[in-house]
């Protein structure tokens, strides 16, 4: 039986789909609507506290969760709805979309990984 590769692409679909329900929205919130509105302190998120926050091993674990999680379901729901539309190009499309995502992925850690302790 030949192997697939689709576990992987499901496997980070759906991890991705479960942070985005449960993360998304508070993210939205707080930098859409808390921090504007005064609910919460301005300086949130100012660069003094992001960085500080990110120069923890926790916040940068946590950022590249949140990033390459949401560009691999992003990605795994691109190419499904290409499908679903008609694009035949399913090589190109493969690399287009899940390649996007791993470039992504490696920016986000290639970044977080230069941010200094």
């Amino acid at each position: 039986m030949k192997r697939s590769s689709q576990p992987v692409f499901w496997l980070l679909f759906g991890a991705g789909g479960m942070l985005s329900a449960t993360l998304g929205a508070m993210l939205v919130f707080i930098t859409g609507i808390a921090i504007p509105m005064g609910l919460l302190p301005a300086d949130t998120l100012s660069y003094d506290n992001m960085i500080a926050f990110h120069r923890h091993w926790a916040g940068k674990a946590f950022t590249f969760a949140v990033i390459s999680l949401f560009l691999w379901h992003g990605a795994h729901r691109i190419f499904h709805s290409l499908h679903d539309i008609g694009v035949k190009a399913r090589g190109a499309s493969v690399v287009a979309c899940y390649g996007l995502a791993l470039l992504g992925t490696l920016a986000a850690g290639l970044t977080l990984l230069s941010i200094g302790v």
